[in-house]
Parts: structure tokens; sequence; C-alpha cells
């Protein structure tokens, strides 16, 4: 299964407006309850995360991949994906602002591992980067994806 196949339009949020960095985690947190993959508490446990242990989480200049320990919160493995309209800090010296934020809930380490190892792929490339970033909508980020694994494979 692809990034894309796990990202249904409900997981997606294009040019989402958040407040400060909380509101962003909640979007992300959001979209993986709207798909069923995680429950509420999953969020709460996010922000719990970055509270305990600072901006971990922002790992590439403008991007941030919140997520938690696999938990009984967690329902099955699932991605959201948020592009913000503004950039929001989160207290990274090296990375802030961020501008997207992807949601990752997974079932144990080994899906974790794999979902970021796809992740990191993708987003190595400044360029399409941008362009998801910049993405009008679900199907967009979605055809991006797929263009990229296709280039890839």
């Amino acid at each position: 299964m692809t990034l894309a196949d796990q990202l249904p339009d409900a997981a997606v949020a294009t040019r989402a407006h958040a407040a400060d960095w909380r509101d962003a985690v909640r979007l992300a947190g959001r979209g993986l309850v709207d798909q069923g993959s995680t429950t509420d508490r999953y969020t709460d446990e996010m922000l719990q995360a970055i509270d305990d242990h600072g901006p971990y989480i922002v790992i590439a200049p403008g991007f941030a991949l919140a997520h938690s320990r696999p938990s009984d919160a967690v329902l099955h493995t699932g991605l959201s994906w948020v592009a913000l309209d503004e950039p929001v800090e989160f207290g990274s010296e090296a990375n802030d602002p961020v501008s997207l934020v992807v949601g990752l809930a997974a079932t144990d380490h080994k899906a974790h591992l794999e979902v970021m190892a796809e992740l990191a792929g993708v987003l190595a490339d400044e360029a399409v980067l941008d362009e998801l970033m910049h993405a009008d909508s679900a199907a967009d980020v979605r055809a991006i994806l797929r263009r990229v694994a296709a280039d890839a494979s």
C-alpha cells in the first residue's frame, strides 16, 4: 500500500489554518480520527509527547511528523495530511516554521518505521515537498504521491 492509498479525503486538509503548533497537531489528529485510525485520546498523546520531549517531531525544514507511541488509542495504522495556509512555529531552531504536518498512527513499531521510511523518500526532494505543500485538494496530494512512487519504481 502506498502513501497515497493511506490518505482518504477525511485525512487530508489543504490550506488549513492553525493558530499555533497545538492547533496544527490537533488538525492532524482530527484527520486520523475522522478516517477511523485513532480515538481522540491519540491526539492528546501526540500533544503530551511534544510537551514532554520538545519539538522533536519537526524533522525537516517546514515539516513535522506528528505521532506518539503505539497505544490502544490506535485502532489501525493511518496517516493524515495538513498543509497550512500560514506556517506556525513549533520551537525548532533548525526547522521552523512548519507548513506541513503529517499525522502518523501505527499499531506497532514496524509499521511506524515502514511509513516513516516511505515518507522520507518522498519528502527528501525539495521540489516535491514544495508541490505537496501547495496542493489544493486531497486528490492533488494523492496524485503527486502516486507520481513520485511511480517514478521511484
